[in-house]
């Protein structure tokens, strides 16, 4: 297995590049950040009825969850570096406001009234003797704003904004411990070392901290400037059509790579969060994704499946996966879950993601409305009176969620035993260390992703499996048992293998009905292009 140090080696180009995108993250959001938090920290010094509003207000900001203030922007600014660098400037606005409202106020008014004494108009009074001696109270609150940003800045991947944060998710997605500490190391250190240089500046003289404020806002017009007139080039310069990725489709063995390979064509493209990737669509950030067959929103935002005619994904077929030593302490959770063989349809399974996705049921109200109309409930006067109980997790997307409350209810409803749930898992990597850990004993999975990420198997062995479905389970059951000691479970009937999606009525207009076909029609751009 490759080492860190060696990831880091072969990958240092790749690292360098995620470093630079990070610090433009952090340094654009946080000098914006100081010039109109110094400003409104003033101004509520000045005018002291509008205090308390504008900080609650502020506030109120701070509250709002990162993820989601990352949702909230995309509709407005769409994907990439722009709504990244509002929704940090935004985080950053409340310890630099506050820190400078603080030290202006707590100038001395005798200090005050001697200025004034002296003839100093109240410019002159803000310029030359307050804000130098608030000086301290401000720097304080922009080194925490700093430390604050860097954090933050790692989630702007999700919106294909770049950073540090691509190689943490990518990590997490694929398993990959490497990547995710050569994204979160250097985070950190970039944590560290604006800390310090930011408080060796705080005790420097206001002379040394205007100088350095000169270069700092210098350099980062410089550098704005500079990008734009790059981007503006790469702009003119790329195919007409541009894919949004997940960054475990980007990389994953069944993913991106390989559908290149197998097709024979390259596409441009982003790297961003599942949730966000159909809003990136529908807005037309983007013109071509990456989804599941049985995804809801396929319905609800009126996408065109391509059908992949040369056979490249593999299958995945859903199945709970438990641990060994909890079927064998209670027996009755494989009788229960067997109640659900082959019991979901493709179609089935997409309408339960739809309705909640967009019609907005929860995912337990689903899985028991599924139940019901199977006739799986209200058969048994079981009221679980039992003390023992076992723990179902999954991963964070709908299905998972959704799979997770069928199993507990089919479970609670055959045998003795409680559930607790412990949904939302970051990615299979956590999932998988949370099962061998014994933090949770049962979660669904799908068999392509246990060939492909999970398992130690060799490349051969793949290729002769991947486009068998029976094969795959029996394998995968074979060696999750004997590698891991996990026991999967009859497969529940429906196969949620990946899709390439695009907007139906582009899709239309192009002619595309196959990947094929997307590939000849980027290779016809390209070649235009070309000329």
């Amino acid at each position: 297995m490759m080492s860190f140090f060696e990831f880091l080696l072969k990958n240092k180009r790749e690292v360098l590049k995620q470093i630079l995108e990070h610090l433009e993250l952090t340094l654009v959001s946080l000098c914006i950040a100081v010039v109109l938090g110094v400003v409104i920290g003033v101004l509520i010094a000045i005018f002291r009825k509008s205090t308390q509003t504008v900080l609650s207000v502020i506030n109120t900001i701070q509250t709002i969850p990162s993820l989601a203030l990352l949702g909230f922007l995309l509709p407005f600014f769409g994907i990439g570096v722009v709504p990244a660098i509002i929704a940090l400037f935004l985080y950053a606005l409340l310890p630099i406001v506050r820190n400078t409202y603080t030290g202006i106020i707590e100038v001395d008014v005798s200090v005050k009234e001697s200025a004034i004494a002296m003839g100093m108009k109240p410019v002159e009074v803000l310029f030359k003797v307050e804000l130098p001696l608030a000086l301290p109270y401000i720097m304080a609150g922009i080194r925490t704003a700093s430390v604050i940003n860097v954090g933050v800045a790692t989630l702007s991947a999700f919106i294909a904004a770049g950073g540090l944060g691509k190689f943490i998710l990518q990590g997490i997605q694929l398993n990959n411990t490497n990547m995710i500490l050569a994204g979160a190391i250097p985070a950190s250190l970039l944590a560290l070392f604006f800390d310090a240089i930011l408080g060796r500046i705080q005790k420097s003289s206001f002379k040394i901290i205007r100088g350095f404020s000169v270069i700092l806002f210098g350099g980062v017009l410089f550098y704005l400037l500079m990008s734009a007139f790059q981007k503006l080039n790469i702009a003119s310069d790329k195919s007409d059509l541009l894919g949004g990725f997940p960054s475990e489709f980007v990389y994953r063995e069944d993913g991106l790579q390989g559908l290149f390979k197998a097709y024979d064509f390259e596409l441009d493209y982003v790297e961003m969060e599942i949730g966000l990737m159909y809003k990136a669509l529908a807005s037309k950030e983007v013109d071509v994704i990456s989804g599941f067959s049985t995804d809801g929103r396929i319905k609800a935002y009126d996408l065109k499946t391509l059908l992949d005619n040369r056979n490249y994904f593999p299958p995945y077929e859903a199945a709970p996966v438990a641990r060994k030593s909890i079927i064998n302490r209670y027996p009755e959770i494989r009788t229960s879950l067997k109640k659900l063989e082959n019991q979901i349809s493709n179609a089935e399974m997409m309408e339960m993601n739809f309705k909640v996705d967009e019609q907005k049921m929860q995912p337990e109200e689903v899985a028991m409305e599924f139940l019901e109309s199977k006739g799986m409930l209200g058969n048994s006067d079981n009221v679980n009176l039992s003390k023992e109980s076992i723990k179902i997790g999954s991963k964070a997307f709908t299905e998972n969620y959704i799979l997770a409350h069928l199993f507990k209810l089919i479970i609670e409803e055959n045998s003795d035993l409680k559930v607790e749930l412990k949904l939302g898992f970051g990615g299979t990597k956590l999932l998988m260390d949370a099962m061998k850990n014994d933090e949770i004993d049962i979660y669904p999975e799908y068999t392509g992703t246990a060939l492909l990420l999970l398992l130690d198997t060799d490349g051969k062995e793949r290729a002769n499996l991947i486009s068998n479905p029976e094969m795959v389970y029996d394998f995968v059951k074979k060696e999750s048992s004997s590698q891991f000691q996990f026991e999967w479970l009859p497969t529940l009937g429906f196969n949620n293998t990946f899709a390439i999606l695009m907007r139906k009525k582009q899709a239309k207009e192009l002619g595309l009905v196959t990947i094929e076909d997307l590939s000849v029609q980027i290779g016809v751009k390209n070649k235009l292009h070309d000329r």
